[in-house]
């Protein structure tokens, strides 16, 4: 499903990403070989090793941990490689049934993940990151420490590494967020986020929407966004900064 139409805005994701995540067709825990190992909202007492329908505990497994990213998490079994095997670490909680996750992934210890979410190939979930529901994430992203994400979407490569917030939001193709980045997603004031453009203000129909971030962007360490800011490809928004909501053309650096 290609989610980014021509003639549509580009917040339209956000509005179809809960009927898309709804009725994506989801393995349940019991489509596994060792269904008792993971149940929904218990932490995992012990690591657990996914790969092709099949889970695999510790006491036949080795697991040399690495950058998932690169594809440096490899898992071996009786000496054999299971090539692009995830890993669930002990400690991580899973909340609901609808979670994908893709090959070669990594969650790390104390990782909270709710339903509905979808991880990608290669993706990493680091410690204490907090996956809140209606997250799309693809290839080879990161949700970093104490990262906390709700109704969003990142595409492949887009990282999140640290004590970040983004609600409602899109990240685009390697967009990167600085340490500290907050995405405020709603209003003070009643009613919905309205996007300054072109002397006038769009109403994007949305009471919750916090930030768009083109491919390539990024932001500086402690940076924030208000709600309805939409930053072009290669647009760095400087550490410290507040970002005003509107529209920043391709490569703009906003201070």
């Amino acid at each position: 499903m290609s989610f980014f139409q021509k003639d549509a805005p580009v917040w339209q994701p956000l509005n179809d990403l809960k009927g898309f995540m709804d009725n994506y067709h989801y393995a349940t825990y019991d489509d596994f070989d060792a269904p008792c190992v993971l149940r929904s909202g218990v932490p995992l007492t012990e690591h657990l090793v996914l790969h092709k329908g099949r889970s695999f505990c510790l006491n036949e497994i080795v697991i040399t941990f690495g950058d998932a990213t690169r594809g440096e998490l490899k898992v071996t079994r009786n000496g054999v490689e299971l090539e692009g095997a995830s890993v669930v670490m002990a400690g991580s909680v899973l909340v609901g049934e609808k979670i994908s996750i893709g090959r070669g992934v990594l969650i790390e210890s104390g990782a909270m993940i709710k339903s509905p979410t979808i991880i990608g190939d290669h993706a990493e979930i680091r410690q204490g990151a907090y996956i809140r529901g209606y997250c799309l994430l693809g290839s080879r992203c990161v949700v970093g420490h104490t990262t906390e994400v709700k109704h969003s979407i990142f595409l492949e490569d887009a990282k999140a590494g640290h004590f970040a917030y983004l609600g409602d939001s899109i990240l685009g193709n390697n967009a990167n967020l600085g340490a500290g980045t907050k995405f405020a997603n709603l209003r003070f004031l009643q009613g919905n986020v309205k996007i300054p453009y072109l002397n006038e203000k769009l109403d994007t129909g949305r009471r919750k929407f916090g930030a768009i971030l083109g491919d390539d962007a990024q932001t500086g360490c402690n940076s924030v966004t208000n709600p309805g800011t939409l930053m072009a490809k290669k647009t760095i928004l400087l550490p410290n900064t507040t970002a005003k909501a509107g529209f920043y053309p391709e490569k703009s650096i906003i201070r």
